[in-house]
């Protein structure tokens, strides 16, 4: 080990031979062009050997010399940094020798030129994003970059995207794999005459320099490589020196990049076999490379391989020469009963070039441990270059290597050729490898580029025997895990099958090598040959008896299992891949009479194989019970290539059937599945746990329903159209194990049976019969027919998605071929049987998919109930196929109750196949038929009415397939007499029908009620039964029959197959092993099937005498049988239609049914309804009463549940009520009334136990995103487009804040703006109130229950008791009225001057409160709990804004913009006006009123100094101006007409005592409306130009005295200039003139809206305010009238206002003190500040008012943009490419998901963003799986993907990589939960991300 690692690191070397001189070191380029210059002389010796010499100093000095003499000390001193740089050295020489003196770039630029470049070729490894396109694929696997995918045209192609498993190559340009009309605009065929011809010189050098560059290579990987210890894997040496190596392979691949000249060079000197020879032969004086010699001998021998020179110890002859052998042995599986086959028939003449030699091994497969000895001799650096490959286990950098020289045509052939010959090694190494996950995704990587090319696989095949290569090493692979079977008879079983326990098999390291088997096998010419060839066929047949009979099942009889073996996984996984996709791959070549040769092969080793098998397992006739293995590949071998014979190729049928007694040993095992899969559903199997559901449930599973169950029963369907019918139908019952439950006694026993199985069990007989009987899949449908019947039965079950249904539907042949036969009819059929039903949306509901739903037509004439029952994987949903089915027949009004399942007909059968239909013709059905309608009738036990259902249906069935005439009826009674002939006379139903039974003897136990009569005398039978059987009762046994059948064919001899006449057999029988006490009783029957169906009529209708002939009434019936009315109904329609059929088949049968019609006599079982009957009727009946009592119940507690649902969760119902508070019609009660959803109580809200309202507090940043103009902001997808967030709201609010607080006092800043535009708190209520003392146990409940599901209790997090809303806290309720009382109503008709003083002395009174803030109540500390959780509910940083930090302003400054943050979001819910009036969604669930009431009593705690109150400087003149200009040197305060008026509002009404008076409300507001108005005209005079502004001056001054003057706004407008004009404000306009003066000319109209706009946000609040405090309900109105109505339902407007002349809004105005007076003073503020600050001065005064509604990003339409974009995108934090890339969807930041890399202080970067953008409310769009996330708080969950494709579906994870288009609903629905704050009520499945995301 330590040499190794000297050798990794490069001891210290003996310094003379280092490098060149120093001077040659320095002057590389100059010696490379010297040498190039003599090298390229005529006689280049010189220069060759110069060179040489130059090399062997460069590259030794990279090469390790005396680290294997120095041993230990190298490793221990050789640690230095030394080799690094010695390493770098030789490669910037190799560089520079190979541009010949010039620049590297320039050379590398130079050979590129010379690149012909036809195929793409480009290289790329796991999770790469490429295209397949089947439209342009020849091959499957075909596969496109990206980039050649986008040039290309793939318009309506079937194409999608997908991410590389395993890694691949862009095949564009290689016709072999691909169309051409797919190639891209690059790869589209050049012609090779454009390409001038590369000049000598160009590439000289490297053709010296490359030889010795890869020898250094390989004698590095010869002394890297140590063989592991025992046991001890080497991962970390072997990772080590591919480490120090990787410059150097970088190198090699950079070199393959330079294009083809490039390559054909490296070529050249990789399969040059002289070179090889020279270099590494070992010989010579070189020490070195001896030792590297040796080591490589060593490192073959101990990989089981030798190397030809030894040849003598290993007693190989010498290989002929110039070969290189792969030694392959030719397995003949040694099992005891197969001899040795010789393993392949032209083996022995050796090929042309005298390949291969075999080596024979004889295998015993018992051992476990073999050794393949194989024979290795490398000829050129290629071959060692793999085989070291091969050794490192694949490392990613050499396979990019070697497949990056693959567009170079001689390489590929060689590297091929060279893979083959390594492909046992590649296997045996995989087998060892401890990553094979890994290493099998390389070797695929590489072997589907090799062997998807026909041509090449074709020429590797015939050259290097790649079939017998790969059989026999798939057979080693297998032999390695073989053991005893134990089917059948364990001790002297001589079969093995694979142990699925083992790795191999659990962990499919198989996989490669059979992924590689079906490739090829999917060439036409190589499967022909593998078909044609007699020894693969024995070999191959030999493997897959390997798998026949795997996974044995026993049942557990006693105790349930300890342990639930999970094996079955890896067995069905293995006959899939290793056996039946190789079958499918072959039978897709066999479709012509031309292979019809093939066929017959196959067939021949299948039989030969499935006789070995019998042998071997020791099979006679009885399979061994109570054990099944699902695993019969030979046996579906043999099926399928069955079926194509006579499908396709036109083969007799016959011609390949073996004989009789071999076809009874092939329906054993298929049938002992069909018998087990009904044990098992019949819960027989429970005590081997839930796997053995599990296999039963894979078995029909979709993806092997086809190379499983499918082939099973066509196979059954042969043998039961070719052997005695009778034989079979017993054989059928006596393995169902119902034999005993067929007698005629009402008691009986079953021995092999409990009896709460029986019924389930013969329901399982009699389906399986029926599936038996009508199932046509390989009995003459077509292709289409199938793929119609497939997909009806799916879309019966229920609606699909277009991929669910893709993926139910059973591709039919090799799954990997990816094209389902007739893909282009999959779309067609789809059309023609389903109608798609676009996604809806409920608003709150599930996202819905596009979905496929039958047609109409489709289930009133294709529902095939025979069809679902063999589809479905779960048992109900057959029942839901027959719930859907009963649901339309109610709705299209065919039929009202409950329906049967519907009677098909079949499509015709195959002529070989007609066989089956005696099944139907056998006396035993018949016998079985009649037995079962008889127990029916009488009511027996353990009869369902899915029992009647099927035995209606084969009676049925026999009907539609009796193909004998009336005449030949009585002919059949002459054959040779068996016991049953004693029932019926001859063996057509038809016939059969009408035949009276009239006497039975039964075995019954002597308990039973038939005992006690006593034996009549003779009787006579009717006078039309035939009169056969008068006098003797019949017995019927299935077993004496089965048995007596089953030795009768294994005795006949073929010649007289049906003229011996056996002696007839006795008819007494007594059940084997049965109870002594039975005892034989004769019952009288005297029924025909006839007169049971009919009796059977009367029962299911339940009157006397209801069947009556329809043709009697109606002739025509019998001509036209087709009847609509009878093709759905339940069973009596069912019946009907039987006698129907019977009597259009036969005369006499007609004639016996209107006889039987006509007796009028009561049936036999006397129809006077028994007790028994009567109690099941009476129990029908109250069951009946029960149901539908309990439907009532159910309809009523929907009906509850919907109305409770549309009060409490209805997201946008315009009612109006309010379900919180029961608000009592009487005026006069003035409390408010408040029911607890907890302890159910109702009762007013007190001080000592106060109520609350269930809210959700939550930080929100909607607002900040409002912007100001109506183009809306689109996803960036390119690099030039960016999102800047300075339009945004929040952005403006910030700046402006800023401002203020650089030229103003803060504290006084703090007042004139409202915060919250980011991180603002909205509180919201599902309406449900609770007491807060209930509230608080209510918590401790949820703290102990540990189940909690995705919230924090601890975080105070809950979900509402009655309606589940998720809530975070409790607000409690003010006690007093719920809407302010009348009192506080009543106008007063005191002037407005008195008001205002009433004002200021409220505000000055602190803590005017009716409940005294000194006291602490409950009430008190519950609001201010109230309130820490609301300022915790956001981060520090959107509370705190002061420069001081922690002062009380900012509180107060938090606390009004609380209010104002929830009426602004109130203002966009209702779409940013008013229009709409009422109370909208909102006034239902809205607490704003008890919220007013918590913020209001802390706010009165803050007293704002009476100095600065605002409300003076609105209301009062101040007396001297000057006096302010005194104190200079601190800041001013922030002039009023900077103040935001919406926050002066907020901050005077919650300043006042609570309950405020209304006339007190409306003073507020008319004095701010003054301030308010002013405002807009500054801003108006600011925008103007000058000239205007002289204009407006001028007219407005000459009105100034009208009596109105005070309301007209052009005087006052004209007087705000003036004033203005005093200060420096409008001086400044030179600079900025261009930028202010808007281009418009103002005429009085656009100067009143720009008044009215400028005025109607303020307006807006306050009216919504208005309607919170009082009450009242908002009018609604016209956009354009919105101004007019909001001002007068706020009392602005003077009530004798009249509406004609065009509305002026200084109307509007009511001065408090003289209009001039106060506006001179305001404007003086102004002055005095732009004094120094004109230009700010300015900027604060235009303030943008009308902001539109907040939206999402625009996204593009299709996905592919966004995707392209952003999946190769770099974070802009780590500048990595991010494994989970994410865009924010509301700002467009990029993020890395769960990325480690951008991690801060614990958070990952979405959580961070989260916080930043939305306040802990973040959007996200995984790019890499089309879904989006939603972060809220510490929660997240996935809300689902917005981009669907063509078939409204999401596509998570992109896996089916279709196109996908932007759902404009879907998005819709995203923004409209986002601004309404509802993500967490409407979402449900939560969960924390612990800040990872």
């Amino acid at each position: 080990m330590a040499a190794a690692a000297a050798a990794a690191v490069g001891g210290p070397q003996p310094p003379q031979p280092e490098l060149p001189a120093p001077g040659l070191a320095l002057d590389k380029a100059a010696t490379a062009a010297h040498l190039k210059a003599a090298l390229s002389r005529p006689d280049n010796r010189a220069g060759a050997e110069e060179l040489q010499a130059l090399l062997e100093r460069v590259l030794s000095a990279e090469r390790p010399l005396a680290a294997a003499a120095d041993g230990e000390e190298a490793a221990a001193a050789g640690g230095g940094g030394g080799p690094g740089a010695a390493e770098e050295e030789a490669l910037e020489w190799c560089k520079c020798l190979l541009a010949g003196g010039g620049g590297y770039d320039e050379f590398c630029a130079a050979v590129r030129a010379y690149d012909p470049a036809a195929l793409c070729g480009l290289v790329w490894t796991a999770n790469f994003v490429a295209y397949r396109c089947r439209t342009c694929g020849i091959s499957p696997c075909m596969s496109l970059c990206a980039e050649c995918f986008h040039q290309g045209d793939h318009t309506g192609h079937d194409f999608n995207m997908f991410r590389s498993q395993a890694g691949g190559a862009c095949d564009c340009g290689d016709s072999n794999v691909m169309r051409e009309s797919g190639f891209c605009k690059r790869h589209q065929i050049k012609s090779s005459s454009n390409i001038p011809c590369v000049p000598k010189d160009l590439l000289m050098m490297s053709e010296f320099v490359l030889p010795r560059f890869i020898f250094c290579l390989i004698q590095y990987l010869r002394e890297g490589y140590n063989e592991p210890a025992a046991d001890v894997p080497s991962e970390k040496d072997l990772n080590k020196v591919l480490q120090l190596l990787e410059p150097q392979i970088s190198f090699l691949e950079d070199l393959t990049k330079m294009g083809g000249a490039m390559r054909s060079v490296l070529t050249q000197v990789l399969t040059n076999q002289q070179n090889y020879k020279d270099l590494t032969s070992g010989l010579g004086e070189n020490a070195c490379a001896k030792k590297s010699h040796e080591k490589y001998l060593i490192a073959l021998k101990s990989s089981g391989l030798t190397y030809p020179e030894d040849k003598l110890v290993y007693g190989l002859q010498e290989p002929s020469a110039g070969t290189s052998t792969l030694a392959v042995q030719g397995f003949a599986g040694a099992t005891g009963t197969l001899g040795q086959l010789d393993s392949s028939d032209e083996e022995d003449q050796d090929g042309s070039q005298g390949l291969g030699k075999r080596k024979r091994v004889k295998l015993s497969s018992s051992t476990k441990d073999q050794s393949i000895m194989d024979v290795l001799k490398h000829k050129s650096f290629l071959e060692e270059l793999l085989f070291w490959t091969i050794k490192y286990e694949f490392p990613q950098k050499m396979v990019t290597f070697l497949l990056n020289m693959l567009p170079d045509q001689e390489y590929k052939v060689a590297f091929t050729k060279t893979f083959v010959q390594h492909y046992a090694f590649i296997m045996k190494t995989l087998k060892k490898s401890h990553e094979s996950d890994t290493m099998s995704n390389r070797i695929v990587h590489i072997s589907v580029q090799l062997f998807s090319n026909e041509e090449l696989a074709r020429q590797v095949t015939e050259e290097c025997q790649l079939l017998d290569i790969m059989v026999t090493v798939l057979l080693y692979m297998m032999e390695s895990c073989l053991i005893k079977s134990e089917l059948q008879d364990e001790e002297n079983s001589l079969h093995v099958v694979v142990n699925c326990g083992e790795a191999l098999l659990k962990n499919n390291t198989y996989w490669p090598l059979v992924s590689d088997f079906i490739n090829i096998l999917s060439h036409q010419s190589v499967a022909k040959r593998f078909l044609e060839d007699h020894g693969l066929l024995v070999t191959w047949m030999n493997f897959v008896s390997f798998f026949q009979g795997m996974n044995l099942n026993k049942r557990e009889l006693n105790e349930h299992v300890e342990f639930e073996s999970q094996t079955y996984y890896a067995a069905f996984a293995a006959e899939l891949e290793a056996c039946a996709q190789p079958m499918w791959g072959l039978l897709s070549h066999c479709k012509v009479r031309e292979t019809q040769e093939y066929t017959r092969n196959v067939v021949r080793y299948c039989l030969e194989a499935l006789q070995d098998w019998f042998d071997a397992i020791n099979f006679v006739d009885e399979p061994a019970p109570n054990q099944v293995t699902f695993h019969l590949p030979l046996h579906r071998y043999y099926a399928m290539f069955l079926s194509k014979a006579v499908k396709c190729q036109e083969l007799d049928l016959d011609s390949v059937l073996p004989d009789q007694e071999m076809l009874m040993k092939l329906m054993i095992h298929p049938l002992q599945i069909q018998a087990s899969l009904a044990e098992i559903h019949s819960n027989m199997w429970v005590r081997n746990g839930l796997q053995i559901k599990g296999q039963a449930m894979t078995y029909v599973q979709s993806h092997f329903c086809n190379s499983m169950i499918d082939p099973d029963i066509y196979l059954l369907q042969v043998c039961a159209s070719r052997l005695d019918p009778d034989y079979f139908i017993s054989s059928v019952f006596e393995r169902f194990k119902v034999v005993d439950l067929l007698t005629m006694a009402s008691q009986h026993q079953n021995t092999v049976l409990d009896a709460e199985h029986e019924r389930s069990m013969l329901e399982g007989a009699l389906t399986f019969l029926v599936i038996l009987l009508s199932l046509r899949l390989h009995l003459g449908m077509s292709d289409d027919e199938i793929l119609r019947a497939e997909m009806v039965a799916q879309l019966c079950m229920n609606d699909r998605t277009h991929s669910s249904l893709l993926d139910l539907i059973p591709e039919n042949p090799n799954p990997k071929s990816g094209i389902i036969p007739g893909s282009y009819s999959f779309e067609s059929v789809l059309s023609a049987v389903a109608d798609f039903k676009a996604p809806v949306f409920e608003p709150g509901g599930s996202m819905q998919q596009g979905m496929y739903t039958p047609k109409a037509e489709v289930w009133d004439q294709e529902f095939d109930p025979v069809m679902v029952i063999l589809r479905t994987v779960y048992r109900r949903d057959v029942q839901s196929a027959m719930d859907r089915y009963t649901a339309f027949l109610k709705q299209s009004g065919k039929f009202p109750g409950n329906p049967w399942p519907p009677y098909k007909k079949r499509t015709p059968l195959h002529p070989s196949y007609k066989g089956l239909m005696r099944l139907l013709h056998c006396k035993t059905l018949h016998i079985v038929l009649f037995t079962l309608l008889y127990k029916i009738l009488m009511d027996h036990q353990n009869l369902s009415e899915h029992v009647l259902c099927m035995v209606l249906y084969l009676i049925e069935l026999g009907l539609e397939n009796s193909a004998e005439e009336e005449s030949d009826e009585e002919a059949s009674v002459c054959g040779p007499e068996r016991c049953h002939d004693s029932w019926f006379p001859g063996s057509n139903l038809v016939s059969n029908m009408r035949h009276f039974i009239n006497y039975v003897r039964v075995r019954v136990p002597e308990t039973a009620p038939e005992v006690k009569r006593d034996s009549p005398a003779s009787t006579s039978s009717d006078s039309l039964s035939s009169l056969h059987n008068s006098g003797t009762a019949q017995v019927f046994s299935l077993v004496a029959e089965r048995r007596k059948k089953f030795q009768e064919i294994i005795n006949r001899s073929s010649s007289e197959a049906n003229q011996v006449v056996r002696p007839k057999t006795s008819n007494k029988w007594s059940a084997p092993g049965s109870a002594p006490q039975l005892t034989t009783a004769i019952l009288e029957i005297k029924e025909s099937i006839l007169s049971l169906l009919i009796k059977l009529h009367h029962k299911l209708s339940g009157k006397q005498n209801s069947y009556y002939p329809p043709w009697l009434d109606d002739i025509e019936i019998l001509i036209q049988p087709e009847i609509p009315k009878y093709n759905h109904g339940d069973g009596i329609t069912a019946v009907e239609r039987i006698l129907l059929k019977a009597a259009l088949q036969s005369r006499m049968n007609k004639r016996i049914i209107e006889e039987i019609c006509r007796k009028v006599t009561p049936p036999v079982p006397p129809k006077k309804i028994t007790a028994a009957e009567k109690k099941t009727l009476d129990k029908e009946e109250r069951r009946q009463k029960a149901r539908e009592r309990q439907q009532k119940l159910l309809a009523e507690f929907a009906s509850r549940q919907k109305s409770f649902m549309e009060t409490a969760m209805d997201v946008d119902s315009p009612e109006n009520d309010i379900p919180m508070e029961i608000a009592t019609a009487e005026p006069q009660v003035s409390e408010a009334v408040y029911d607890c959803v907890i302890c159910g109580q109702s009762g007013p809200s007190s001080e000592d136990r106060p109520t609350g309202l269930v809210v959700l507090l939550q930080a929100s940043s909607v607002l900040g995103q409002c912007r100001d103009n109506i183009e809306p902001k689109k996803l960036p997808i390119t690099e030039e487009e960016q999102i800047y967030p300075w339009d945004t709201c929040a952005a403006v609010h910030d700046v402006r804040l800023s401002l203020l607080q650089r030229y103003f006092k803060d504290s006084s800043c703090l007042l004139a703006v409202s915060i919250g535009w980011e991180g603002g708190v909205y509180v919201q209520t599902c309406g449900h109130t609770l007491h807060i003392d209930c509230h608080k146990s209510y918590m401790e409940s949820l703290r102990n229950d540990q189940v909690l599901q995705g919230f924090s209790v601890d975080k105070g997090e809950f979900t509402c008791p009655l309606c589940r809303q998720f809530a975070n806290s409790v607000l409690p309720c003010y006690p007093g009225s719920n809407v302010e009382s009348n009192l506080w109503q009543r106008p007063s008709n005191k002037s407005i001057q008195d008001l205002i003083k009433e004002v200021e002395e409220l505000q000055g009174r602190p803590g005017a409160f009716p409940v005294s803030i000194s006291s602490e109540t409950n009430l008190s500390k519950e609001m201010e709990s109230v309130m820490k959780d609301i300022k915790n509910t956001t981060q520090k940083k959107y509370r705190d804004y002061s420069k001081t930090p922690g002062s009380p302003d900012n509180d107060f400054l938090f606390m009004y913009s609380v209010a104002r943050t929830n009426l602004e979001l109130e203002l966009i819910h209702r779409g940013g006006n008013l229009c709409s009036g009422g109370a909208s969604t909102a006034g239902k669930r809205s607490c704003l009123n008890q919220l007013f009431h918590v913020l209001a009593l802390h706010m009165r705690l803050y007293s704002i100094d009476s100095e600065y109150n605002p409300w003076r400087k609105l209301t009062q003149l101040v007396e001297e101006m000057n006096s302010q200009q005194g104190n200079e040197e601190q800041q001013p305060e922030v002039p009023i007409l900077y103040h935001d008026v919406t926050s002066l509002l907020l901050i005077q009404i919650l300043m006042m005592p609570q309950p405020l008076r209304k006339d007190h409300f409306t003073c507020i507001v008319k004095v701010l409306f003054t301030l308010l108005y002013t405002q807009a005209l500054v801003a108006l005079s600011v925008k103007c130009s000058e000239e205007d502004r002289l204009a407006w001056k001028h007219t407005g001054a000459l009105k100034k005295n009208a009596c109105d003057a005070e309301k007209s706004y052009e005087v006052l407008l004209s007087f705000v200039i003036s004033e203005l004009s005093k200060g420096k404000l409008y001086h400044e306009e030179g600079t900025q003139e261009c930028a202010m003066v808007s281009p418009i000319a103002w005429s009085p109209e656009s100067m009143e809206k720009y008044l009215q706009d400028f005025c109607l946000p303020f307006l807006r609040i306050t009216s919504l305010l208005q309607h919170h405090l009082f009450g009242e309900d908002l009018p609604s109105c016209q956009e354009e009238e919105e101004f007019s109505v909001l001002s007068s339902c706020l009392g602005l407007l003077p009530t004798f206002y009249q509406t004609e002349h065009p509305f002026i809004s200084a109307s509007c105005l009511d001065w408090p003190v003289p209009a001039f007076d106060i506006i001179s003073q305001w404007c003086f503020e102004i002055n005095s500040f732009t004094e120094r600050h004109a230009e700010q001065g300015k900027a604060l005064l235009i303030q943008e008012s009308r902001w539109k509604l907040p939206h999402l990003l625009q996204l593009p339409e299709n996905y592919n943009t966004i995707f392209q974009y952003y999946h190769r995108k770099t974070c802009s934090v780590c500048t990595k490419v991010p494994k989970d890339p994410a865009v924010c969807l509301v700002c467009g930041t990029f993020v890395c998901l769960k990325g480690l890399c951008c991690k801060q202080q614990s958070y990952c970067e979405c959580v961070l963003h989260s916080q930043n953008c939305g306040a802990g409310t973040g959007i996200f769009l995984l790019i890499n799986a089309s879904v989006i996330i939603i972060i809220r708080g510490h929660r997240f969950c996935l809300w689902g993907s917005v981009y669907l494709d063509a078939h409204g579906e999401e596509d998570r994870d992109l896996r089916r990589g279709k196109p996908l288009y932007i759902c404009k609903e879907r998005y819709k629905v995203l923004e409209q939960q986002w601004i309404s704050h509802t993500f967490d009520h409407i979402n449900k499945r939560w969960g924390p991300h612990y800040n990872g995301l």
